[in-house]
């Protein structure tokens, strides 16, 4: 796991997503409880790939693209699901297959669904109001 950083505002998110550009290219699991910073993330990352959407939780839609220069941006909420098994029917593995970005909240609502190659961002809100943010390659 590699070392933590600590961000403070959108700029930084913006600058540590520019850094990391390659490892949130393809499925990235975020993890964090309610309130982390994962959304606050994601519109940052959109900002970073050059994408003119501004981003939003995609709570009620469960997946939401999003266009950028590279092509489609996915960013998925699974914090509704129930069971793994309604996850299947939103077409993960097409999203899995193409290749691009998969940005996905709540991953652990899909563990057996997530593809090896899968990164993980951990967020965590510290009390001077930064967010201890670690990046995890997978094995």
């Amino acid at each position: 796991m590699a070392t933590p950083v600590f961000l403070a505002d959108v700029t930084e998110w913006t600058d540590w997503a520019l850094q990391h550009r390659t490892e949130l290219s393809g499925p990235v699991a975020l993890v964090g409880g309610m309130g982390a910073g994962k959304t606050t993330a994601v519109k940052a990352w959109l900002r970073a790939f050059g994408s003119s959407d501004a981003g939003s939780s995609p709570t009620f839609t469960l997946i939401q693209p999003y266009d950028s220069p590279m092509g489609t941006i996915y960013h998925a909420d699974f914090y509704r699901l129930n069971r793994e098994e309604e996850a299947e029917a939103l077409g993960l593995e097409e999203i899995f297959a193409s290749g691009q970005p998969f940005w996905m909240e709540w991953p652990e609502k899909i563990p057996n669904l997530l593809p090896p190659e899968t990164v993980v961002v951990f967020i965590e809100p510290q009390e001077d109001g930064t967010r201890k943010v670690t990046l995890q390659l997978p094995a």
